[in-house]
């Protein structure tokens, strides 16, 4: 998948092309990234870009070659090219300027992991190292390539080297920088707030800087490490459009650069903002590593790229591959009023339900009656629950439900026994004003100390307790960033050291309860990125369980995020966050199309709507696996969304149709699906279809108000159809005949 010519790189598989040549400067050069293409001995032809008069160029006399114009693969700042570089090194003399020349390459088999971050992997992977140097510094970086033989994605990361005996340091280390031939393209972003998290934005690029970014010390619920860019023709299902996702949970940046002459710079990586490294003589420093994707299918296509890796060579662990538990989570229905006796009933009633999974939320610490106290307490709350986290799991078990724990390792509360032990241990900065979030703090987990006291805590807990579930939540972002174990000097590394620590209880804690199932949370989705995915392979979405919020957020999503990893649930109305009234259908529907769950008390619904859970649940259990494993397709989103998830042998497929405003005598609705086989026949709801009439005629839908008078009597009473009111959802199950 990786070939060497006349100094240039081939990197391919059946669906794309990557190629890289070694320019007359040694630099590297930018000349193709798409489609696939056939491979020749020389791609020299597709170094077409010529100086302008006023160019600087390397090569004196030579006005054709200017770092100005070329598209680069790794680019510096100062000698020629004054777009935003790539990287940026400052060395003992103050001096910025660096020449990072090639010296030698790897071409080999299979990929590693990266110490301290998370990374994908996998056996059907081959790996291209270019090593650059610049001797006069004492710098070298080594650019790794990966290649994925079945997916259409650039795994791409830089590894800086002080080979020299002075201190260096790293201002920028971006993870990917490409340069593409022009600027024809849409930008394609997620962003949002708490409550609101990744809805769609596109915008036409431009001339000048387009950018996204994050400096709260987490990827954020405002803008997620993701942007793609799209021709303006392209829709879910036809086009070219390039995505770029960075497998990081901290400060980011993800920007569009647009130049004088219509070349378009994509470079995303840890944000330079606040960020500088010293690089210390025979050290290294990784950049965390990014994903490259092209689709020529349209949006769709660039998604199920994203999905697949996401959930085969990123995600581990013993629920890799495999659907979840569904099930009940107690925040909703008690918040922080509850009692051993009160969760029993809502666990037994669950379990009458069909439910697999009962969750504790907050609550159940220290002395913690609201959000003022006792975090970073891990002690239980005897006085709710005086047998304990082992006495209740244990009767949880009891009912054949697994039990599971919420925690927010990250913060600590000023009312708590940590704050009163160790108030050092909370992130602030000398001589200045703390701001409160929530009532809390975050702890400085740059430092390894207070990361294995928080690890020694939560262990007390896990070791003793059968705990199968553990949701993870991170309440609040970082302010007045400074730690008091690293040298002023140093106080630019806190933000990566920070996310380095989270990485590391992450890890520690996986390594040693490999059967817990991680569900990664922060006020939702405000740090729903793929390097939590490679720890807890599912987040929670987003605190709004409204049905039709969760439709714009749940569809934002799934264009980087496969729909296993998104934890979704049917909770009471009105909506908790935004007083809105569905259907117990309507919340089900949507919910469906992740890992499924209750945030409600089932003991104040009514008989009748039991019994509809009931049903839900049944339907939830036998397609879940299509649904949580199968191959996801969006279809539509605006007044009426729609989607669709086929198995990969493509003999079930279920459709989801949803309404949020009625219209009167509207048009008649039909919808073209896809994913399906085109030769097989399937039944649904008692029809026959075959695949080929589902997508190219399509299915007819249900119909809205028509105007239309009742036919047995004229007294004005008019037919409403079957598709009524707002708010209104369907599902369709195809099943194949063969």
């Amino acid at each position: 998948m990786i070939l060497f010519n006349n100094g240039t790189f081939h990197i391919y598989n059946n669906d794309i092309s990557y190629i890289i040549k070694i320019l007359r400067n040694n630099h590297l050069g930018q000349l193709y990234f798409g489609k696939a293409i056939k491979h020749r001995d020389n791609f020299d032809h597709l170094l077409v870009e010529k100086a302008t008069v006023l160019a600087p160029c390397v090569f004196q006399g030579d006005l054709d070659f200017s770092l100005e114009i070329l598209k680069q693969e790794y680019p510096c700042y100062g000698t020629g090219d004054y777009r935003d570089p790539a990287y940026q090194i400052t060395s003992d003399n103050g001096s910025s300027i660096t020449d990072l020349v090639y010296k030698s390459h790897v071409i080999r088999q299979g990929k590693s992991s990266i110490e301290g971050l998370p990374s994908t992997y996998g056996d059907n992977v081959e790996t291209l190292e270019i090593t650059l140097r610049d001797d006069l510094i004492g710098l070298e970086v080594t650019l790794k390539y990966h290649i994925f033989d079945n997916i259409s994605s650039i795994i791409r990361s830089a590894e800086f080297s002080n080979i020299g005996d002075k201190v260096l340091k790293i201002n920028r280390a971006m993870s990917s920088c490409l340069d593409l031939y022009d600027s024809n393209f849409e930008m394609l972003t997620l962003d949002g707030a708490w409550a609101r998290e990744r809805h769609i934005t596109t915008r036409k690029i431009k001339s000048g800087i387009q950018a996204i970014s994050s400096s709260r010390g987490a990827s954020s619920a405002m803008h997620n490490p993701f942007i793609a860019l799209k021709r303006p023709n392209t829709t879910e299902h036809v086009g070219d459009v390039y995505g770029f996702s960075l497998i990081y949970s901290g400060n980011f940046l993800a920007q569009v650069e647009v130049d004088a002459f219509d070349v378009t710079r994509v470079i995303i990586g840890i944000n330079p903002f606040e960020f500088n490294w010293s690089l210390q003589p025979n050290k290294k420093f990784h950049a965390p590593e990014a994903v490259l994707v092209y689709s020529d299918k349209g949006l769709n296509g660039m998604s199920q790229n994203f999905h697949n890796l996401f959930k085969n060579n990123l995600m581990r662990g013993k629920y890799k591959g495999k659907s979840r538990p569904i099930l009940i989570n107690n925040w909703e229905a008690t918040y922080f009023d509850f009692t051993e006796e009160s969760i029993l009933k809502i666990a037994k009633t669950a379990k009458q339900a069909g439910i697999e999974l009962f969750v504790l939320d907050d609550g159940w610490f220290g002395k913690r009656d609201n959000d003022s106290t006792s975090l970073g307490d891990w002690s239980v709350y005897l006085k709710k629950l005086p047998n304990g986290i082992k006495g209740l799991a244990e009767k949880i078990n009891a009912l054949k439900l697994d039990f599971g724990l919420w925690f927010e390792p990250e913060m600590v509360n000023e009312i708590s026994e940590l704050y009163k032990t160790h108030p050092d241990y909370v992130i602030s900065t000398p001589n200045r004003n703390r701001s409160y979030g929530r009532n809390q703090y975050v702890l400085d987990f740059s430092r390894t100390e207070v990361v294995n006291y928080i690890f020694n805590k939560m262990c007390e807990t896990l070791d003793t307790a059968n705990i199968s579930y553990i949701k993870w939540d991170m309440n609040r972002n970082i302010t007045e960033a400074y730690s008091y174990s690293l040298a002023e000097t140093q106080q630019k590394e806190f933000f990566h050291r920070y996310i380095l620590g989270v990485y590391s209880l992450y890890e520690k804690l996986t390594n040693k309860f490999p059967n817990i199932l991680f569900e990664s949370c922060a006020s939702g989705g405000a740090r729903f990125d793929p390097g939590m995915l490679y720890y807890a392979p599912q987040a929670w979405t987003s605190d709004d369980t409204d049905a039709i919020e969760r439709l714009h957020i749940q569809y934002g999503t799934s264009m980087v995020y496969p729909i296993v990893s998104m934890g979704s649930h049917v909770a009471a109305v009105p909506n908790h966050q935004v007083n809105r009234v569905t259907s117990l259908k309507m919340r089900a529907d949507v919910a469906y199309f992740g890992t499924f769950g209750y945030e409600l008390d089932l003991n104040k619904v009514s008989p009748e709507e039991l019994e509809q859970v009931k049903k839900q649940i049944n339907f939830f259990k036998k397609y879940k696996e299509v649904i949580q494993l199968g191959d996801f397709y969006r279809l539509q989103n605006g007044n009426y969304y729609s989607w669709i998830v086929v198995s990969p042998d493509k003999k079930t497929a279920i459709l989801g149709y949803y309404k949020i405003l009625a219209a009167p005598n509207p048009s008649f609705k039909k919808i073209n699906l896809v994913g399906l086989n085109e030769n097989f026949k399937y039944t649904c709801n008692n029809k026959t279809y075959y695949g080929d009439e589902l997508m190219n005629f399509g299915l007819v839908l249900e119909t809205e108000f028509t105007g239309s008078l009742q036919s047995d009597s004229f007294k004005g009473k008019y037919t409403p159809g079957t598709d009524k009111g707002d708010f209104t959802s369907q599902i369709y199950v195809f099943e194949a005949n063969i």
